[in-house]
């Protein structure tokens, strides 16, 4: 299968476990093709917030490295995932008068331009502005207003902010590494571009993030976002545990997690056991699996209640058919899905980026949905928003400015 052009999207998914950078085109069916990856153990990220400046710096230059090899393209810039306790979220309306007798693209813009002009503090800024539905001279429950007849336009919108401080050091440390952001995307919202069918996204569903160190949620509802939330609670909490819990170094628990682990004690085997040598020790130990998974369960339960408080809190624990859909690499833990169902209280699945082509073989797992959402959110942005048709991420492609958006509304037009 072809390729539909010849641009090259960039993506940099900046975690607290792992940096991802790809660098990928369109095919003609609207499939991400890799041509390019770099994929390192990050340093200097904490539960999605910077502790070190140099750390991130090399991270970032180590996985962009690794990007440029393998594509042969020079990375300048690229869309950067954000996460962590620096990210905040709200609903926000805007109205407008219709123009003309009939509702087009400038009258959403405007009406959208509204609902972004709510008060926000000097500490932090506005990352997305999201329509969710809109109002025609006082009819609701719109999805697309483009060229209906009214005088008075209102939009619904979801806004996400993020703190200034912890988005200028995230840009110090990448553009350290030689490469400009241009633009922030919520991870939680780059993973739903991967993982979610347009059935659930319709009916009402919450993606669930789970990294190393955040759990990020978006629940959407009639095809678009209606609100997101980032825990501070994930994959690096299990492995602390179980450092701690059975006195092992930190690289150990962590490799005990992924071989052995397990979040449900009540369907394992009592006699399964593994050799595990502990601090202390001149010999191995045997473990039972049962007593590793005694100290995941709770810790995984907690998690699940802190998301079950979440979707509760947004108001929409009633608008969720189509449950859960986890992805993320702790999400591929065994026996997770099960406790997730339990706790949540509704139907869960898990998911990862599939249907993918070029250097694809390493891809296909829950850990880098987010990655591979943000080539699809990069392409969007490039083809819908910008007029001029300049390569994204090799030749500057500029920020996404709400005057020259005008086609990007049609890709957030819900249906």
């Amino acid at each position: 299968m072809g390729i539909t052009d010849d641009r090259i999207y960039v993506g940099l998914d900046l975690g607290t476990t792992k940096t991802c950078a790809l660098v990928g085109q369109i095919d003609e069916e609207g499939r991400p093709r890799i041509i390019g990856m770099g994929i390192c153990p990050s340093e200097g990220m904490r539960k999605g917030g910077v502790v070190s400046l140099e750390g991130v710096a090399r991270t970032v230059k180590s996985a962009k490295d690794k990007a440029e090899r393998t594509s042969g393209f020079e990375i300048t810039s690229a869309l950067v995932s954000i996460s962590g306790g620096q990210v905040a979220s709200q609903n926000s309306k805007g109205m407008t008068a219709v123009s003309g007798r009939t509702i087009d693209l400038d009258d959403i813009g405007r009406a959208v331009e509204a609902a972004r002009s709510l008060p926000v503090p000097h500490s932090r800024e506005i990352v997305h502005v999201l329509p969710r539905g809109y109002v025609v001279d006082g009819q609701d429950g719109i999805k697309s207003p483009l060229g209906m007849h009214g005088f008075r336009l209102e939009v619904e919108a979801h806004i996400v902010t993020a703190s200034t401080t912890a988005l200028r050091n995230v840009e110090k440390s990448i553009e350290s590494a030689g490469v400009a952001v241009d633009g922030w995307v919520l991870g939680s919202l780059a993973a739903a571009e991967v993982v979610l069918t347009d059935t659930e996204r319709e009916m009402g569903v919450v993606v669930c993030d789970i990294g190393g160190g955040t759990t990020d949620l978006a629940i959407f509802i009639e095809g678009t976002v209606w609100h997101t939330a980032v825990i501070p609670v994930g994959g690096d909490h299990l492995t602390n545990d179980i450092a701690q819990g059975l006195h092992l170094p930190q690289e150990t628990a962590e490799a005990v997690k992924g071989r052995h682990g397990h979040a449900l004690q009540a369907a394992l085997d009592p006699s399964q056991s593994f050799a595990v040598k502990p601090f202390g020790q001149d010999q191995p130990a045997q473990i039972r699996r049962v007593d590793l998974a005694a100290i995941i369960q709770p810790r995984v339960e907690e998690l699940f209640g802190l998301v079950r408080q979440e979707i509760k809190r947004s108001g929409y624990d009633g608008l969720l058919p189509a449950g859960a859909v986890l992805t993320g690499g702790t999400s591929l833990m065994t026996g997770l899905r099960e406790v997730a169902s339990n706790v949540l209280r509704l139907p869960v699945r898990l998911s990862q980026p599939d249907d993918l082509r070029g250097l694809a073989d390493q891809l296909h797992s829950p850990a880098f949905s987010a990655s591979i959402g943000l080539l699809r959110w990069a392409q969007s942005l490039e083809r819908e928003a910008v007029p001029d048709g300049r390569t994204y991420g090799l030749s500057g492609w500029p920020r996404l400015s709400w005057g020259r958006a005008a086609e990007f509304f049609r890709r957030l037009l819900p249906g």
